[in-house]
């Protein structure tokens, strides 16, 4: 019988009882059997793992070693971005002044228990698309179901949350925002699927390989949702705002400009005051409350997204006039696109968020709110005959729902595409939770000159 070195023996034990308590975490004891490769590459080598090592050829040896080391940096670079953290840039102003463009973020998967991959044959770091080959960057096959494993604890209310985007299950590749369903809404499917020109291929992503965002979590399984005037309320009590909550303001001056230095002051981004000026629309300012001056034109007016504090320091400059709120005229279509409820932007719901074993009936307005749960989250088909519904071939009255959802917005609540765009975040799109602001580039700023904001790196992320 081959006798083993005292150092592999100490070598399989490490790995092995690693490997016992990943597969325990896992909750799959079937990747026990893994155990009989451990025993190979650390005992009877029966298989020659290192068998490049021993070429004579010192420039295959050098090569392999490269290859080898590649390979094993990618490997332990997909699980820890699997199970443990990720990076994430934060690429829009929907959770300003919270969270900043040009913020780099560590995301904990254990905060909430990383998920076991829909997609387990994928490439690492790369979201959907490989860049230059402008391809897939995972094979569609195996594809799981949802299963996530034992984490740090569960989302909380106002918790920052980085998601898989819900409606990115089907995609128009060329106009991926707006959603499918709000292009379907307003062009038509036929439309979106015959002009690829415009809309290009339409495809389906699976959960884990959806365009990842980051919001606010500001409703929980089973609450009821409503904003009367920009105000949330949960189950009919108005809720706690973000300290850095903002609106969207037209601020009217006497004629003098808003300096860069106010602009400034008031934390307003570069990209958000160049185009902020209206100019001389005299139907769009009447309409808004203004009153052309002596010589019978308008004063200059800026379009900018305030903070309470922000708002606060504009009313005080010299050279302003008026301040007023943009209003609810000013906004877009809300979920659901494909039914009207009479809600805007700033005064929507009352909407009741499902929980995992809640029961709803099932009539025409339940089914226009929750059948996108009931089918592309719940994986049910569900069809309507003769006046009477139909889940999976059978007819029903009443759905029961398997998941929670949670509802998501952003801070900066006027330029955010939110859950009053798209509805409901399912529990098996959840990604996991900032924790660490570990660089902050400021894109207005040149490198010396404030580019890098040192204040918040190293910052940990607060719900606040």
């Amino acid at each position: 019988m081959k006798k083993f070195a005292k150092k592999q023996w100490i070598k399989f034990g490490i790995a092995t009882v690693l490997y016992i308590l990943f597969s325990i975490w896992m909750q799959n004891l079937w990747l026990l059997l893994g155990l009989i490769v451990l025993v190979d590459i650390f005992l009877t080598q029966y298989i020659p793992w290192g068998a490049w090592k021993r070429s004579k050829n010192p420039t295959v040896r050098n090569a392999l070693e490269w290859v080898d080391d590649i390979l094993f940096a990618l490997i332990a670079v997909y699980f820890i971005n699997l199970f443990i953290f990720q990076n994430y840039q934060i690429p829009s102003s929907s959770l300003e002044k919270s969270l900043l463009v040009g913020d780099y973020l560590f995301v904990s998967k254990l905060s909430y228990g990383p998920r076991v991959p829909n997609t387990p044959l994928s490439f690492p770091l790369v979201q959907n698309t490989l860049p230059f080959f402008n391809s897939k960057s995972y094979l569609d096959w195996p594809e799981w179901g949802y299963k996530r494993v034992k984490g740090f604890g569960h989302v909380k209310r106002n918790d920052i949350v980085v998601f898989n985007f819900p409606a990115g299950d089907t995609v128009a590749l060329k106009v991926q925002n707006p959603s499918y369903d709000e292009l379907v809404a307003q062009y038509g499917r036929e439309t979106i699927w015959l002009d690829k020109n415009t809309f290009g291929d339409v495809i389906y992503r699976p959960v884990d390989k959806r365009e990842n965002y980051v919001k606010r979590c500001i409703g929980m399984p089973g609450d009821t949702i409503e904003l009367r005037n920009n105000q949330v309320y949960i189950d009919g009590k108005p809720a706690e705002n973000p300290e850095n909550m903002q609106f969207n303001y037209f601020v009217e001056t006497d004629g003098s400009p808003i300096t860069e230095e106010q602009f400034r002051l008031m934390d307003v981004s570069k990209d958000d005051y160049m185009c902020s000026a209206i100019g001389n629309n005299a139907t769009l300012l009447s309409f808004l409350g203004f009153k052309p001056n002596e010589n019978g034109q308008y004063n200059p007016v800026y379009h900018i997204p305030l903070t309470k504090k922000a708002l606060a320091i504009a009313e005080k400059l010299p050279s302003v006039k008026k301040v007023i709120i943009e209003p609810d005229a000013w906004s877009g279509p809300t979920y659901p696109a494909w039914y009207e409820t009479g809600w805007t932007r700033d005064n929507f719901g009352p909407l009741w968020i499902p929980k995992k074993g809640a029961t709803i009936p099932l009539n025409e307005r339940n089914i226009a709110l929750y059948g996108r749960c009931i089918k592309n989250y719940e994986n049910n088909t569900l069809e309507v005959k003769d006046g009477k519904y139909y889940i999976n071939g059978k007819p029903e009255t009443s759905y029961t729902f398997k998941y929670d959802y949670y509802w998501m917005m952003g801070d900066n609540r006027h330029n955010s595409a939110d859950s009053r765009s798209w509805g409901f975040v399912p529990e098996d799109h959840i990604v996991g939770k900032p924790i660490l602001i570990w660089l902050s580039l400021d894109k207005d700023r040149s490198l010396f000159d404030g580019g890098i904001r040192w204040s918040r790196l190293f910052r940990m992320v607060h719900p606040d």
